[in-house]
Parts: C-alpha cells; structure tokens; sequence
C-alpha cells in the first residue's frame, strides 16, 4: 500500500517536469524560438530550420584601384614636323620665280645693240654641305636688251673679294665672253626705254 508520503512526492515531481503544459519532452532537441513581428513589420528571430541566410554584400578591399581600361591609356604622340636635327632645313622648295634677278649666260651684240641672254629661276634650298641656296632656273633663255651706258657692280669670281665693286659695261662684257654660260646670277633694273640700266651681281659661295 502506497503511503501519503509518496503520492505527495511523485505529485511533485509531475508538477515540475510539465508545469506550464507546454515542455516538448521529443528527443528532437530543445525548442525552437518563435519570430516575433518587429516595429517596421518585419519578423526578428531565428530562421527556421533549413533556410540558408542571403550572402553578405562584399566590399571593396581598402587602397584597391579600378584597373585602368584600354580606351582610357593615352595614345602615343604623332610625329612632329622634322626638326634641323633630323636634317630638314625646314626650306620651301616652291619658292615663287624672282621677278627681278636673272642668270646671265652670254651677251650678243643683235642690230647694233648689246643684249643679253638669261634665264629666269628660284632660290632652291642650300645643301647641307653648302654655305649658300643654289639660284634654279627655269624655262627657256630669254633675250633682254642693256644700256651700254648701264651701272654695273659685280663682286667674285669677278673682281676678288665678296662686296660689289664698280664695273665698266666693257670689263663685263669681256668677262662674259671668256667665260660663256656661267650663269652667274645679277639684279636687275629696267629703265623707260626698256633695256638694263642697273646690274648688280648676287653673291652665291
């Protein structure tokens, strides 16, 4: 016969293991949390068993630099005009026919008057070894008529040295006979009446 002592005891006992009426006693572990609704709406807690939680936004890693793209890698300069250096003297070889100066070949005598025949030209650009632009002709001779009374100045192989002297139209004139086609390039001067009263020769080295 069960005493009175006992009965208290195992009453006890049941008491304390399902006080609230809800203890799981499964063996499926301790009990699962239930989400409670947050102030916004939205649901706080654990998740429930299974979900996988969302991947965390990675950032970027402190003193990381976008690589710099191809477009945006500056393109190599384009040449430059030639420089002296490169040997380009930079010289025009279009320069315009000189209305005033003329090489002189020959002088005739046609009629009774003096003459002289020339070629019309350009300065062209100075080879790098020369001190000086080579005088290029161009066309055909022509015939221009001289004073003999004209002012002629001419300077080497002329005369010696390199400043204009003083001339007669005779010294000139036997110069160029002894020396035919030099084409030695002179300025010149038409008066009224049409024919050279001034000649001046260029020096060229």
């Amino acid at each position: 016969m069960v005493s009175a002592s006992a009965v208290a005891v195992l009453a006890l006992t049941l008491t304390a293991c399902d006080g609230d009426g809800g203890t799981d006693t499964s063996s499926g572990g301790g009990p699962t949390a239930t989400a409670e609704p947050a102030a916004d709406g939205t649901k706080t807690g654990s998740t429930a068993a299974g979900t996988k939680p969302a991947a965390a936004t990675p950032t970027k890693a402190p003193g990381s630099a976008k690589s710099p793209s191809a477009a945006a890698t500056p393109a190599p300069a384009e040449p430059g005009t030639p420089s002296a250096a490169d040997g380009s003297s930079g010289c025009d070889h279009k320069m315009p026919i000189s209305p005033d100066e003329i090489a002189v070949y020959r002088y005739t005598p046609e009629g009774g008057s003096l003459g002289l025949t020339v070629k019309y030209g350009n300065w062209g650009c100075a080879p790098a070894d020369s001190d000086g632009a080579p005088f290029e002709t161009v066309g055909k001779e022509i015939y221009l008529p001289m004073d003999q009374a004209a002012y002629v100045t001419a300077t080497d192989p002329i005369v010696a040295g390199t400043e204009n002297q003083h001339i007669g139209v005779q010294e000139f004139l036997d110069w160029l006979e002894a020396h035919p086609d030099s084409g030695l390039v002179f300025k010149y001067h038409l008066g009224d009446d049409g024919a050279i009263d001034h000649l001046d020769e260029v020096f060229t080295p």
